[in-house]
């Protein structure tokens, strides 16, 4: 049986989102640098490029930057707050007659 989730105690829930949307909105900031960066490289360094490529590079280096920092802000989320350690992922118990786990550390290397 799984145990209780530390995200069930409201505070350290908040604590937890308010440690998120930070992560977030530094993440949007450095976003936003990033893009501009990349915007003006590619304005100094090429010529005769249309508007809509400037717009395709902003939103796809926009877009991107904001999905990865958003998935990996809920991974650090959820280690972070102990909500990993409390869920149960056995499949072990629904097959009564499955071998015991190996034991990694006491196996050999032939094993």
């Amino acid at each position: 049986m799984p145990g209780p989730s530390p995200l069930d105690d409201p505070k350290k829930a908040a604590y937890a989102w308010a440690r998120y949307r930070r992560l977030m909105r530094f993440m949007f900031a450095f976003t936003v640098v990033t893009v501009i960066v990349a915007l003006t490289v590619i304005y100094t360094q090429v010529e005769n490029v249309s508007p809509h490529f400037f717009i395709a590079t902003a939103l796809g280096i926009g877009f991107s930057m904001l999905l990865m920092s958003a998935l990996m802000g809920l991974v650090f989320l959820s280690s972070g707050t102990g909500h990993d350690e409390s869920v149960e992922n056995s499949l072990d118990k629904l097959d009564p007659q499955a071998p015991p786990p190996l034991d990694r550390r006491k196996a050999r290397w032939k094993d």
